[in-house]
């Protein structure tokens, strides 16, 4: 989910190049195969039963089911503004425009146009729609909302003018500065929503316990075996959660929905 440039994707696969290594050495070998990305929608490769390690988004794996079919197996700590241990939040951006124009708060982008990367994140849409809830009043707040595909595509829209405000996984936007991202030059950040588990790392249902304990070990040792890579993906190391502890991006959901406001608009 952070492959946010083709520099960090091959970092990140490196990283599970080494994690499959030391997989191997504690259970013995394994036919495995590390993709770039998956191909087509997410739901059914986060649902194969031959998955040994992928990860998800918070919202997804509470709200759409995914709990039932794929296991937790560990929770990223990232070193990143808004981060405090595994637990992350979005940060509310807006144009220069819409800044310069008096889009100082949130409050104040009441009829703006809103982008988001998807319907089902957290970080972009369910997080915003929390924090804007108590202020719609059970009423439209944005004048539009345009689904992106991706927090870079949204910064690059807000860049271009073509929507107001948005909200960015803090990871991301943290790893896009790192990595010099010019959109970011034309946005000003103005606030962050409230904070909840990080993206869930996910196994297939089929992996044994002793297997899955392999697993986190093996994502620890992966870790530690360079310093430098971890620095650059801004990795800590792993949190080890209890599914449960992603009912709060349900209870954020559920907030939203009670004082009228169930989705983004």
């Amino acid at each position: 989910m952070y492959n946010v440039t083709p520099h960090h994707t091959a970092r990140w696969r490196a990283l599970l190049h080494d994690c499959v290594k030391a997989f191997a050495d504690a259970r013995g070998p394994r036919e495995v195969s590390v993709i770039a990305s998956p191909e087509g929608a997410l739901l059914p490769h986060w649902r194969d039963a031959n998955l040994l390690l992928s990860q998800t988004c918070g919202f997804p794996y509470r709200m759409l089911g995914l709990e039932r079919d794929a296991q937790l197996v560990a929770t990223p700590i990232f070193e990143a503004p808004g981060c405090e241990g595994p637990r992350y939040r979005s940060v509310i951006v807006v144009s220069n425009a819409a800044w310069r124009n008096g889009a100082t708060t949130l409050e104040a982008c009441r009829g703006l146009r809103a982008a988001a990367n998807s319907i089902d994140s957290h970080s972009g849409m369910n997080a915003l729609r929390h924090a804007v809830a108590p202020l719609a009043q059970s009423r439209p707040f944005f004048s539009s909302v345009t689904w992106t595909g991706s927090h870079a595509a949204t910064l690059r829209a807000l860049a271009a003018q073509d929507a107001d405000v948005g909200a960015i996984d803090c990871v991301t936007l943290a790893l896009l500065r790192d990595a010099g991202f010019e959109p970011l030059r034309h946005v000003r950040e103005i606030g962050m929503t409230v904070d909840a588990p990080g993206l869930p790392l996910i196994a297939a249902k089929s992996l044994d316990d002793s297997d899955l304990e392999a697993l986190r070990d093996a994502l620890d040792t992966a870790h530690a075996t360079s310093p430098a890579r971890a620095r650059e993906l801004r990795l800590r190391g792993f949190a080890r959660l209890t599914p449960g502890a992603y009912a709060e991006i349900e209870t954020l959901a559920l907030a939203a929905g009670e004082q009228g406001y169930p989705e983004l608009r």
